[in-house]
This record gives structure tokens, C-alpha cells and sequence, in this order.
């Protein structure tokens, strides 16, 4: 009974947001009365953009992860036991397949970690999604400047992996006592069905969160990119149709019940977190482009140069805003405009895609405080430090 008021309170809060007639809303001459518009126009937004293309898909296959993923599985490559040679690399490149946004990232880490991942693999995989996006790497060497597009690459994929290694360092003792619990109770799981047919069932649920989320590239692109996407709705339902028949050949309807109940409960877990996240984070900051409750002169007065403080507050600006995907690249050619430092701009291209508050709040829910605490901190500081080496070298 309780879930479901849970869910009648969700989808209310979905409905009334993509509903809102945000572009009626003014703020007035009021900043307070502009943060709160801000704060439900970022909500609209949210429920517009994110929530049926990109998370809907996530939680399916978070879902997925944590009924059909054999437990040994994960624990053979992503497990706190396995290789560092193998579970980091595999980590990091399932996330920079998926090159997914902050928030839709969390469903499938969530899962991933449920089914047995170490601590250090699951963050290496929580970091690279969002971080190690292609198209949004090309479209910042493109738009501003090729140094900072391959200074932001190599630094994405370093600090998948070192953000990875430093959690498990710092939390062997909790990894090594849940690795034991998870080999304790354990029990040797038969396979439901062929690995490949597993296989087609996730790619083709990667698929539709991929394509149905394509971006469009810069103006006047040509190539693989801009490609794809003129055929992105194609793909999308191609990926749909392999789903159904793979659902219909291949899936009981008590696994399919089993399926839908995970699915259900990894949404109700997030959600409301994300939705409570970005209404702070619109009150607080405001959309790309409008005021928040704190003012966008201030941000700019405060990244300028090239000192470490500049690339603190840069760090944690970044890591408080929520991005969506591409949308860091026109916000830091602005920035820049106005006069941010290039290692400032470093410092937020390695920090904002990658956190957010709706995103942090969500994290807290899975890991607890300390280990979020952590993460959280770990990314500021790393990219603080490599924004300043950047700008010094620049």
C-alpha cells in the first residue's frame, strides 16, 4: 500500500511538471519569485527531456541487470576480487558506450553494484558514462578549441579509472567483508536461457536508450555522427522490435512480473530523489542562460585567471549544476566570453557532466554518506588539480 502512494505521488509530480506551462511563468522583479520559477521551469524541463527517453529505458535495464545477470557474472569482471586489468577497462568502456547524462547513469550503477560489482569498478562506470561522451568530446574541440577537447578526453578516462582505484583503496576493508557475505550466501545460479540470447535482450534495450537519445551534431556536420542521426527513430524501432520478439521467444511471464517488479522498485528508489534534486539545483542556479536565487555574475567574477581557488569554485559550481548532455559545451563558451580562465574551463568539463545534486542525492541513497562524501570530493579535487596543471601549461 505504501509503494503505492509512492507511485501516485511520483507520476502526480511527473504530470504536473510536464504539464506546467513554464513559458507563462515570470519571475517579476524578484530574484526569490525568479529561483522559484526557475526551480519549476528546470522541473519542466526535466520531465520533458530526461524522464521517458532516457530514464524509463535505464531503470528496464537496471531492472534487468538485477534479475538476470548471474551474481557470478559481475563478480568474475567487476567484482571487488577480480582483476584490475579487466574490471576497470570493462568499466569504463560500458560506460562510454552508453555516454549517458549524470542522472541516467545512476539506474544502472544502482544496479550493476546490487548484483555484486566492487566499489572501485561501479564508480569507475558512474564516472565514464556521463564524462567520456564522444560526441560531446568532439563537439568541445570543435566549438572550443582542440587542446581543451583532448585535454578533457584523456582526462575523463584517467579519472574513471583513478576515481575507481581510490574508492576501493579507501574502502578495502567494506569491499572485502561484503565480498565475503556476497560469497556466503551466494548459490550457484543455472543459466535461464543462452548467453547470447541475454546478449540481443540487453543490446537491444542499450539500443533504444542510445538512439532514442542521439544528439544533434553541430550545424552543418557531416559524417557518422549526423548520419546516425537522420535515421535515429529507425534504429530506435528496430531496437524496439528486437526487444518484443526477444521478450515473446525467449521470457516466461513470472520472469517478465519479476522484471517489471525490479524496474519499479529502482524508479521508486530515484526519483523522488532526482525530482526533490533539480528543483534545488533550478532554485539555486537557475537554466542555462536564466537567473537562480544565485546570481550568474558571480560564478563568472569567480573563474577567472587561472588560481587554485578559481578551479576550486569551479569544480564545485560544476559539480552542483545539473547538465544535460552537450549542454556543457554553449555554457562554457559563454563562460569564457566573459572571462573564465582555460583552466577553470578544464575544471568544469571534468566535474559537471559527471555530478550534479539530483545525482549526488541518489548516489547518497545507494553507497550511504561517507562513500558519496568521497566520490564527490574525489572529483572535485582531482579536477581541481588538473584544470590548474592545465591553465599553468596553457
Amino acid at each position: 500500500m505504501r509503494d503505492r502512494w509512492k507511485w501516485v505521488l511520483v507520476v502526480g509530480v511527473f504530470v504536473a511538471a510536464w504539464f506546467l506551462p513554464a513559458d507563462r511563468l515570470s519571475g517579476g522583479d524578484s530574484r526569490l519569485l525568479g529561483a522559484l520559477v526557475e526551480a519549476l521551469a528546470m522541473l519542466h524541463e526535466y520531465a520533458r527531456d530526461h524522464v521517458l527517453l532516457c530514464l524509463v529505458p535505464a531503470f528496464f535495464i537496471a531492472g534487468g541487470i538485477s534479475v538476470f545477470v548471474r551474481q557470478a557474472s559481475v563478480m568474475r569482471y567487476l567484482g571487488p576480487t577480480a582483476s584490475k586489468w579487466v574490471a576497470y577497462p570493462v568499466a569504463a568502456v560500458s560506460g562510454t558506450i552508453l555516454a549517458v547524462c549524470s542522472c541516467t547513469v545512476l539506474p544502472l550503477f544502482a544496479g550493476i553494484h546490487m548484483r555484486g560489482a566492487g566499489l572501485g569498478p561501479a564508480t569507475a562506470f558512474l564516472y565514464s558514462g556521463p564524462a567520456i561522451n564522444v560526441l560531446a568530446i568532439i563537439l568541445t574541440a570543435r566549438v572550443l578549441g582542440m587542446e581543451l577537447g583532448v585535454a578533457r578526453a584523456l582526462g575523463a578516462i584517467v579519472f574513471a579509472v583513478v576515481i575507481g582505484l581510490l574508492m576501493h583503496a579507501l574502502f578495502r576493508k567494506d569491499e572485502t567483508a561484503r565480498a565475503r557475505a556476497a560469497a556466503k550466501g551466494a548459490a550457484p545460479e543455472a543459466p535461464r536461457r543462452a548467453l547470447w540470447q541475454d546478449g540481443v535482450f540487453f543490446a537491444s534495450m542499450v539500443g533504444v536508450l542510445v538512439f532514442a537519445n542521439w544528439g544533434r551534431p553541430p550545424e552543418g556536420e557531416a559524417g557518422f555522427f549526423a548520419a546516425v542521426h537522420g535515421v535515429k527513430w529507425v534504429l530506435t524501432g528496430v531496437s524496439l522490435g528486437v526487444l518484443a520478439l526477444a521478450l515473446w521467444r525467449w521470457f516466461d511471464r513470472d520472469e517478465l512480473v519479476e522484471w517489471v517488479g525490479s524496474t519499479k522498485t529502482f524508479a521508486l528508489q530515484i526519483l523522488p530523489l532526482l525530482f526533490g534534486g533539480v528543483l534545488v539545483a533550478g532554485f539555486l542556479l537557475g537554466r542555462p542562460g536564466h537567473e537562480g536565487l544565485i546570481p550568474s555574475e558571480w560564478v563568472a567574477s569567480l573563474v577567472g585567471g587561472n588560481s587554485l581557488l578559481a578551479n576550486f569554485f569551479s569544480a564545485v559550481s560544476g559539480a552542483f549544476m545539473y547538465f544535460a548532455t552537450l549542454t556543457e559545451v554553449p555554457i562554457l563558451q559563454g563562460l569564457l566570453g566573459s572571462g573564465m580562465g582555460n583552466g577553470p574551463a578544464l575544471t568544469l568539463l571534468l566535474a559537471g557532466p559527471a555530478l550534479s545534486l539530483p545525482s549526488m542525492l541518489v548516489i547518497r541513497g545507494v553507497l550511504g554518506t561517507k562513500k558519496t562524501v568521497a566520490y564527490v570530493a574525489l572529483v572535485i579535487l582531482l579536477s581541481t588539480v588538473a584544470g590548474w596543471g592545465y591553465g599553468a601549461l596553457a
